[in-house]
């Protein structure tokens, strides 16, 4: 794991989150679920904050949290394509967010809160995120990380 390979998942993961705001954007416009509005939640979240600050908050979290912990996790992540281990990873992150996030933003667990549709949504609003993180990434020839090996005693 180098510093260049967690700069380089941070730009990936800013792409994808660009990427993954033009959709919620046009989501909303569209009409589809607007109570699934993961900058409300967001704001409600940080004690009621301006959507301005949501939407940094957002993008920190999908550039240097996301983007970084994928660049971390690279070498073990299943898959040899990096697209491949970008789904796999916004899966994990989709995970996360229904059993984490979901329930502390008052949604319940997988959104259940929203409707049915809440998981499917985000599920592939996920994958599509990981899968251009993860061929950002791969574009930009990170260095060859080796995983770590136990020493036989």
């Amino acid at each position: 794991m180098t510093g260049s390979n967690i700069f380089k998942g941070m730009v990936a993961g800013f792409v994808a989150t660009v990427v993954l705001s033009a959709l919620m954007v046009t989501k909303s416009m569209m009409g589809l679920m607007p109570e699934l509005d993961v900058i409300a939640m967001l704001s409600k979240m940080m004690g009621g904050s301006s959507a301005t600050m949501a939407w940094i908050a957002h993008f920190m979290i999908g550039t240097v949290v996301l983007g970084g912990l994928f660049a971390w996790l690279d070498p073990y992540l299943p898959g040899k394509r990096h697209w491949l281990k970008g789904i796999a990873f916004g899966i994990g992150a989709w995970l996360l967010m229904m059993v984490a996030v979901m329930p502390m933003a008052g949604a319940g667990l997988f959104g259940m809160n929203f409707g049915i549709m809440a998981p499917g949504m985000t599920m592939v609003l996920h994958i599509i995120f990981g899968a251009v993180l993860g061929a950002v990434y791969g574009a930009e020839r990170p260095e060859v990380a080796h995983r770590l090996q136990i020493a036989p005693r």
